[in-house]
């Protein structure tokens, strides 16, 4: 398994807000999603609902608060 991209919350930002990629929050927990979630994410429970169906070329960021 490769080692994952940091990047910092600016470039995310850009990225999110163009739509060319993903913002998911790591946690498990829905009620931690609740409590800490950034504007325009899904939990990671929507994110694993969706995975078959998102498309390949979206660039996915995981973040955890």
């Amino acid at each position: 398994m490769k080692e994952p991209i940091r990047i910092f919350p600016k470039e995310a930002r850009q990225k999110t807000n163009h739509e060319s990629a993903l913002l998911v929050c790591a946690y498990d927990d829905e009620e931690k999603f609740k409590q800490v979630h950034l504007k325009g994410a899904i939990s990671l429970t929507e994110f694993k609902s969706k995975l078959s169906s998102l498309p390949k070329e979206k660039e996915i960021i995981f973040y955890c608060a």
